[in-house]
């Protein structure tokens, strides 16, 4: 995993990157087996001691976490690492600078040590990046590269421009005449996961845009997605006329965009949270399902595929004696509530371990397995 820091001074800034062994867990169950009453809710708690101690001894498994820390000058805004080669990677810092970042020696000495940074106090080590990039007019924070050509690139900055990167020559290009087309800062960017030349991008003007890179500099479909700043965007990976957007008010929205031009594509709107949304991305395993983060300190995970289901919700009360009720303010289609962070920044689903979460926090960064979605880990994590 790579990060960047927000350090109260500039040159106190660092990319770091984690190596996380022994990762394990335990399974909650939805209702406690012991009441407040002191009742057991069955007779045979004295035959489940065993699986009970050894369910302890699992959830006593304490995750090893190994660091390396690459100096950065200036805030690290936002930080992605290439899909093709995850070596490589780009960051936006707040000095307006976008520089990309050969990682690979120290991948390999994390792999190659059981014991470097193991205890977080590993040392920050200098290196200089392989491009940095002053063109831009502004700080920005969306970024992103493309899965389908190897070593493209895009950045949008604070002033509303965003510069296309194309690789050459073991460097990069960079087109010095930006796409122009939102009115306010660039928020987010995204490569479309089946279109090569296709981006989308979303704004504080409340726009959502799509762009094809051989059709010029101006957006080909650009429309209102909120009626406040749009933070973030994704797209579904899995069905690719999906697109979700997040906003400054709290709601987001998922939009089938080949329902654009005939007229309202929304297909799904939600009004959940009550703070703004700060990241949003669709899982790389299941179509429907979606994950949220917001700056009411929540992590939610969205099925779109489920409805109301009153015989379920009866058999739910029958299971649980009524001591645990289905509330009734909630969507249907919310599937999971994560929280305990504060200040939530951004959330990614594990690539190969189905259903497993990443989030990163003002207060850290956890990794989670909702229970019900996907709670068996492979025995070996891949690397």
């Amino acid at each position: 995993m790579v990060a960047g820091t927000q350090a109260e001074k500039a040159a106190h800034n660092s990319i770091g990157l984690f190596k996380i062994t022994n990762v394990s867990g335990k399974r909650r169950d939805v209702v406690p087996k012991t009441f407040g009453n002191g009742e057991d809710e069955d007779e045979d708690d004295e035959d489940d001691s065993d699986s009970d101690d050894d369910d302890g001894d699992e959830a006593s498994k304490t995750p090893n976490i190994q660091v390396r820390r690459v100096a950065h000058h200036g805030c690290v805004n936002r930080i992605r690492a290439m899909p093709q080669n995850s070596h490589i990677c780009v960051s936006w810092a707040d000095s307006g600078h976008v520089q990309v970042w050969d990682m690979s020696s120290h991948l390999n000495a994390l792999a190659e040590s059981e014991t470097e940074g193991k205890d977080g106090t590993s040392p920050v080590l200098n290196q200089a990046p392989l491009v940095n990039f002053s063109g831009h007019k502004d700080e920005g924070y969306a970024i992103d590269w493309s899965p389908a050509t190897a070593g493209r690139l895009l950045s949008g900055d604070c002033k509303s421009m965003i510069h296309l990167w194309e690789p050459a020559s073991g460097s990069w290009a960079v087109d010095p005449i930006p796409f122009a087309g939102h009115t306010a800062s660039v928020e987010d960017l995204q490569w479309s996961p089946a279109e090569e030349n296709v981006f989308a991008s979303c704004s504080v003007d409340g726009s959502v845009a799509v762009w094809d890179i051989r059709l010029g500099k101006s957006p080909a479909l650009s429309f209102k997605a909120h009626n406040a700043d749009v933070n973030v965007i994704s797209w579904n990976r899995l069905a690719s006329c999906m697109l979700a957007s997040g906003s400054d008010d709290g709601t987001f929205s998922i939009r089938d965009l080949r329902l654009i031009k005939g007229g309202d594509a929304v297909v799904a709107h939600f009004e959940y949270h009550k703070h703004p949304i700060t990241s949003i991305e669709w899982s790389a395993h299941e179509a429907s399902t979606l994950a949220v983060t917001s700056g009411d300190n929540q992590l939610t995970i969205w099925d779109l595929s489920l409805e109301k289901d009153e015989e379920e919700e009866a058999e739910f009360k029958a299971q649980t004696k009524e001591l645990v009720n289905t509330p009734q303010d909630l969507p249907p289609q919310l599937l999971f509530v994560h929280q305990g962070q504060k200040d939530l920044k951004e959330l990614h689903w594990h690539n190969q371990i189905p259903g497993m979460i990443i989030s990163t926090a003002g207060d850290g960064f956890n990794i989670l397995m909702p229970y019900n979605i996907q709670n068996t880990l492979p025995s070996e994590l891949p690397a």
